[in-house]
């Protein structure tokens, strides 16, 4: 029944330029008392609230969204699948499979619903992939760029043991804890990034277009110039005459960055040097710690065996010397031994999550050891990442100030000097 107006939209003839439908904001709480909010599209509100009870919602308020434009002009999201729609359709996805509702219905109401063209047209052809008899899980693997294999394999663990609902909340989580690391990270870049451009910009700028002026100046005074400032206006000179050589090297220099990282054995070398660094070294083995763990333990806790977990866990791990020892690790497995010497034999894990890895394996409850201490470990992020945060300001600020304090010193030492000669 939930089907027959979108069955009716299908049918009905295109137009040159055919109506947009009204945008409806919903919020409505799950079994479990939990509050959901979206949008969807619907031709009136009767349409739009049986799509919502259909996902099994309780307290559902509805209303019409206002739109910019007269006539309900709306700009949908054409750009690339973030992880946040991931986590929302997942969530949605696991609610409707919750309530009973057939997987093609599901696809159905989840694609019609967003505002995301690229992500509807990717949930389009999965619902038709299902339809003609595919696995859900093989209709997600044909889209590795939204999909990736620890989720597909996951859908697949779901499939079988029939629980896919819980294992689509799982997944959610697991996004939403992935994320929230990444940006830590990504957070903890920030500040020396910013502070570094702005020094960058700040020297070209002196360069470029204050120094010529101080040139002009001294060379009026007449006399020698002080070394510090000779240096200067050298590189103003230099700066002045090859501005754009300049460029072209930085640029040619990260693409030959980047083409070193893309290099299988330069990734290596690079990594290496990284996790071995003394201040961002341990931030990276924690994050790769927390990764691996959370990684490995919800793969475990789905049904996952161990082999296939290892394998998708390495090809997530982030870092070439984190997924070297995870794949070592693996292969002695296969040959029969436990997971714990060959974890300890690498030297990449910390000795403690060794240990309790072992325990986990010895008392079979390895999936809630590894979720522990994969929490134990976001935590030691969180930190690591203040700490490095605390550390790199001042330094930063002292950069930054040595850099215009450097180039002043040297723009006045030859007034200093004019101003003794007058004395």
């Amino acid at each position: 029944m939930a089907t027959a107006p979108i069955a009716a939209a299908k049918s009905a003839p295109k137009a040159s330029a055919p109506p947009k439908m009204p945008i409806w904001v919903w919020e409505g709480k799950t079994k479990t008392g939990e509050v959901k909010r979206g949008e969807l599209e619907a031709t009136d509100e009767a349409a739009a609230q049986q799509r919502l009870r259909a996902m099994a919602l309780s307290s559902v308020k509805i209303k019409k969204k206002r739109t910019l434009f007269a006539g309900g002009f709306k700009l949908p999201g054409i750009g690339g699948i973030g992880q946040k729609d991931l986590v929302i359709f997942t969530r949605q996805f696991a609610t409707m499979i919750d309530a009973g509702l057939p997987l093609v219905q599901c696809l159905d109401i989840l694609a019609s619903q967003l505002d995301n063209l690229a992500f509807r047209e990717v949930l389009t052809k999965v619902k038709q992939k299902v339809e003609s008899g595919s696995t859900l899980a093989d209709a997600l693997g044909e889209h590795p760029k939204v999909f990736d294999t620890l989720y597909v394999q996951l859908v697949a663990a779901g499939e079988i043991g029939g629980i896919l609902d819980t294992i689509l909340n799982r997944l959610a989580q697991y996004i939403e804890k992935a994320e929230k690391l990444k940006s830590k990270v990504k957070g903890a870049m920030v500040y020396p990034s910013v502070v570094l451009v702005v020094a960058v910009g700040v020297t070209v700028v002196l360069l470029l277009f204050v120094t010529p002026t101080f040139e002009k100046m001294f060379k009026d005074f007449g006399g020698a110039m002080p070394a510090p400032t000779q240096i200067v206006i050298d590189l103003s000179k230099w700066l002045q005459h090859n501005i754009i050589y300049a460029i072209v090297i930085g640029i040619a220099l990260v693409i030959a960055f980047r083409a070193y990282l893309n290099w299988p054995k330069g990734r290596q070398q690079w990594d290496a040097f990284v996790i071995r660094t003394p201040v961002f070294g341990p931030l990276i083995r924690k994050v790769a710690v927390a990764r691996f763990t959370r990684t490995l333990g919800t793969m475990i806790s789905s049904g996952v065996p161990i082999l296939d977990a290892l394998e998708v866990v390495a090809k997530t791990a982030g870092n070439s010397v984190v997924e070297k020892a995870i794949r070592y690790t693996r292969e002695k497995i296969s040959e029969g031994k436990t997971i714990v010497q060959p974890l300890s034999e690498t030297k990449v894990f910390p000795p403690m999550v060794v240990q309790m890895i072992g325990v986990g394996e010895a008392t079979g409850a390895m999936d809630q050891m590894l979720t522990k201490i994969a929490d134990f470990y976001d935590d030691e992020v969180d930190a690591a990442v203040a700490a490095l945060t605390s550390l790199i300001e001042p330094v930063m600020m002292v950069f930054l100030g040595g850099v215009v304090g450097g180039f002043l010193v040297a723009m006045y030492l030859p007034i200093f000097s004019i101003a003794g000669s007058i004395k």
